[in-house]
This record gives C-alpha cells, structure tokens and sequence, in this order.
C-alpha cells in the first residue's frame, strides 16, 4: 500500500497543536475593554481550580496562571481537547493604569481583572492665569 505524505499539511498540523486555532485557542481567550475610568479584562478558564489561580504583577507586565489536573489514565478517551497541565498568560499594562489597585474575581469559570486608571493619567482641566497687558501710568 502506497501512503502519501504533505509536509505542508503535517506542519498545518504541528502549528494547530502548538498554537491552536481561532475555534479552539491554545491559551486562556480573553476579551478587554475600558469601562469609565477602568480597564477590564476577562480571560475564560472553565474548569480550574480557584485554588490553583495565581495572579502576579511585576511592573507593568500581569502574569496569570492556572492548572487543569491530568487526565485519569484509566479512562480511555474518545477526544481530549482541552489543555491540561500549567499555562499562563502575560498582559503588559501600560503607564496609565494603576496597578496597586488591580481586583479580580472569578467566577463561573471566567477571571475577571478590573484595572482603574492612574489618577495622573485622566483628563483634567488646567487653570489658565490671565495678565492685564495695560498698565495705568501715574504721572
């Protein structure tokens, strides 16, 4: 029996596995939006574990990470799909928000991080001074 082989749809393959796909992403998807004067970011991460939810910010780079358990190795699966192990997610913040202030909550399998902005970072109104030009000369 003669097989043939497409190294381009084998590498297709490999790049689906290792990046995933827009249907079935590798990574945490998130989905980020500015709310007012808060930046708000929700990454979907059904099935964890809460207790194994770690969030860390050093400067402006916020690190989240999460573990799915292995798979029991007695069962013999039909499809797994879903990534097991430890997998993290970096957002790089920028100037603007106050990161001492980050909230986050998850529930329902999804994380959500509220952000506020930096106070020097809103708009604000700056005070013009005004100097009469004409001035009285007493003679």
């Amino acid at each position: 029996m003669l097989m043939r082989t497409d190294p381009f749809r084998d590498l297709d393959r490999l790049t689906q596995q290792v990046f995933g796909t827009p249907a079935r992403p590798v990574v945490m998807p998130m989905d980020a939006w500015r709310e007012g004067d808060e930046f708000v970011a929700e990454l979907d991460l059904p099935g964890i574990d809460p207790e194994s939810l770690d969030l860390d910010i050093e400067r402006n780079v916020v690190t989240v990470r999460a573990q799915r358990p292995e798979l029991d190795q007695g069962r013999s699966m039909i499809a797994a799909e879903r990534t097991r192990g430890v997998f993290s997610r970096q957002l790089f913040l920028g100037e603007n928000l106050d990161t001492d202030a980050i909230r986050a909550d998850y529930r329902d399998g999804v994380l959500r991080l509220v952000i506020p902005v930096a106070e020097k970072a809103k708009p604000r109104k700056i005070e013009i001074s005004r100097h009469d030009e004409h001035q009285a000369i007493n003679a």
